[in-house]
């Protein structure tokens, strides 16, 4: 399944990312705003485990999380992505997945990973903002599954059609979740209209 989320705070946000003058700290803090914003809705049928609490006036019959939820944000432009939704579940755990892509193959490499305990049982998010040709969250969704994940959920600010396709058809298991779905990749694998390239534009770098 795929969910591109079509609302109009989301929509303005990121109509600033797109923006070649905006710089570094309000790219960062509006990948970090749209993150939480589109926690509510990535979270939305997260399971519950029934429990009764004790309130000011007896005992109560509600629910709690039932899974651990697991950010795995994919090194390094997916670290943007991290606050903006540990702001609103701050239980959450964090993992970390390092994969490059050949800038001549566009292949993706994995060169770092490592996971919190029993991920067999959690509610996995893997993070990044651009989900271009594909490679890299093919790539890391392939990690976390052999370390046991069952329960994976693709989070994207932009993505090209390409690189929705390759995830469908690899992990039809996994649901994508997108703020906007843009029109295609150009000669040399980078989304149009898109973002530039995420990871220089939050951290400054070139």
């Amino acid at each position: 399944m795929i969910t591109v989320l079509n609302h109009p705070l989301i929509t303005h946000k990121l109509t600033q990312m797109r923006c070649m003058s905006t710089g570094t700290k309000d790219f960062r803090q509006n990948l970090d705003e749209i993150a939480g914003l589109m926690a509510y809705e990535i979270t939305r049928d997260i399971k519950l485990d029934p429990i009764t609490v004790e309130t000011h006036s007896g005992p109560y019959n509600t629910f709690e999380l039932k899974r651990d939820i697991v950010l795995v944000p994919i090194i390094r432009a997916g670290l943007g992505m991290v606050e903006g939704i540990l702001d609103l579940i701050p239980t959450a755990k964090v993992g970390h997945v390092g994969v490059y892509r050949d800038e001549e193959t566009l292949l993706p490499h994995e060169y770092f990973a490592k996971f919190p305990e029993n991920l067999e049982n959690a509610e996995v998010l893997v993070l990044d903002p651009m989900l271009a040709t594909g490679g890299s969250a093919d790539a890391a969704i392939e990690i976390v599954k052999n370390r046991g994940a069952k329960n994976i959920k693709l989070v994207c600010l932009v993505g090209a059609p390409e690189g929705v396709e390759l995830i469908k058809k690899n992990h039809p298991d996994v649901d994508i979740f997108l703020a906007a779905l843009d029109e295609k990749l150009n000669d040399q694998g980078y989304i149009v209209p898109g973002l530039g390239d995420a990871g220089d534009r939050i951290y400054g770098t070139k």
